[in-house]
């Protein structure tokens, strides 16, 4: 098989496993319902409206409370995690979409849902809407914010360069097909085959992981909070230092 021919076959493979994913209920977050679940303990109506207009950190929420928040939701996503793997991973754990395997699916969907739950909390707008359609661009806008969270160097810098970009505007929602026109669309796709190949890598580990009869799935449990924490913690150190996470 040409180098070419492999390549695509890992985007396939990422494209397939996101859209997988994305198909589990609640995999889409709505940002507004997500900000007043979040923040109407911590702040005042007026500054949770202006928060929702605009961004936490330009309505004068602390770092510090966005912070423990986002250390929360990573703590619930990680205990979600390991528990739904613990069962996917008992022999005769079942399968979705055929060559998808179910720990690998509702690990990803945890890993999205996180996703947007961070990029809100530090003053990203929505770019995933609750009835938007699964197009390339959400595609790659996921794929952004996942290969941060797995140590792609290339994606650390598109996300600097958009936030960048729109941090100085007040937007509710990302601009429809920004990856292409700010030319990041053939970086991003080399970003999501760059993911395709390490699924291959976990999937092969959590395959092993199955082999043990009753201890696979202690071992599929700890295999997803070896690779589920550290990449949330990537993440969210990530978007904090960003310029949507602050007031200037």
């Amino acid at each position: 098989m040409s180098d070419k021919a492999v390549n695509d076959s890992k985007l396939e493979l990422w494209n397939k496993l996101l859209r997988t994913s994305l198909k589990i209920p609640g995999a889409r977050i709505d940002r507004v319902k997500f900000l007043k679940s979040q923040l109407n303990k911590h702040v005042s109506d007026a500054i949770l409206k202006k928060a929702i207009e605009s961004r936490p950190a330009l309505a004068g929420i602390s770092q510090e409370t966005i912070d423990d928040l986002a250390s929360s939701c990573i703590g619930w996503h990680t205990v979600q995690v390991s528990s739904v793997s613990f069962v996917a991973g008992l022999p005769g754990g079942w399968w979705i979409s055929g060559t998808i395997p179910a720990d690998l699916a509702q690990f990803y969907y945890h890993v999205i849902v996180l996703s947007q739950k961070l990029a809100y909390l530090y003053g990203w707008p929505e770019f995933l809407g609750e009835n938007s359609d699964a197009d390339d661009e959400t595609i790659l806008r996921l794929t952004l914010f996942i290969g941060v969270m797995m140590g792609a160097t290339g994606a650390t810098k598109v996300l600097n360069d958009l936030a960048e970009r729109f941090s100085k505007e007040v937007l509710k929602r990302l601009p429809q097909q920004a990856l292409t026109k700010y030319g990041f669309y053939n970086v991003t796709k080399q970003i999501a085959r760059w993911l395709g190949i390490q699924i291959t890598k976990s999937t092969f580990a959590r395959t092993i992981s199955k082999i043990i009869p009753i201890v696979g799935g202690f071992l599929s449990a700890g295999l997803s909070v070896a690779f589920f924490l550290p990449m949330a913690n990537r993440l969210k150190d990530h978007l904090r230092r960003l310029s949507y996470a602050r007031k200037d």
